[in-house]
């Protein structure tokens, strides 16, 4: 069984071959989500004391000034398995998509309550590529949305060469341009779609 056990900052090693970094901006990030949540995420360590995963956060502590943090040892690790864990737990969660939908309804819900979305680690251009709407709109608020009557469309586009994905983007420019007020590829593809009587 795993244990967590807190461990006075100045005594965890940093793993000198990550290759992972951390910005200055990152670090803040790390920083104000300590200061909201907690310190929910434990520092994983070998049985010396050097850092497997958790660079960051041992950053982040610092500059808090906390003494000790949360870890988890994991023990009976070989050489190898402590190289390619420290990778893989960067990476692996690299690998994870958004359902970009339910994130949506998600970010809408804590903009309601005026809850500060900088918290989920996403920049507002970050928000407004992965959903099509701008966050930074003060003006929006999702009754907006709700007062329209939006189909459900799901699609998978194949594109035969990149001419035919550069058209398919000028197509999604112009609906961006010829419906301002709707907030999502899918509203305004349904919206052209009603218009032309499809």
């Amino acid at each position: 069984m795993l244990e967590i056990e807190y461990v006075d900052t100045d005594d965890l090693i940093p793993y000198t071959n990550n290759s992972r970094t951390h910005s200055e901006s990152q670090i803040k990030q790390i920083v104000a989500s300590i200061r909201e949540f907690g310190f929910t995420n434990p520092v994983l360590i070998d049985e010396d004391q050097n850092i497997i995963a958790g660079h960051g956060r041992l950053i982040a502590a610092k500059q808090l000034d906390l003494k000790k943090v949360p870890t988890i040892t994991l023990e009976g690790l070989t050489e190898a398995q402590r190289a390619a864990y420290v990778i893989a737990d960067n990476k692996l969660a690299l690998n994870a998509d958004w359902d970009i939908d339910l994130l949506q309804k998600e970010i809408e819900f804590l903009k309601e309550i005026d809850f500060d979305t900088d918290l989920t680690g996403f920049s507002l251009s970050e928000l407004q590529e992965l959903t099509d709407f701008d966050f930074s709109d003060d003006n929006y608020t999702p009754e907006k949305e709700e007062n329209y009557n939006e189909a459900i469309i799901q699609y998978v586009l194949i594109f035969d060469d990149e001419e035919q994905q550069a058209r398919w983007n000028q197509f999604l420019m112009q609906l961006k341009a010829d419906y301002p007020d709707l907030p999502t590829h899918s509203a305004r593809i349904s919206e052209y779609l009603f218009d032309k009587g499809i």
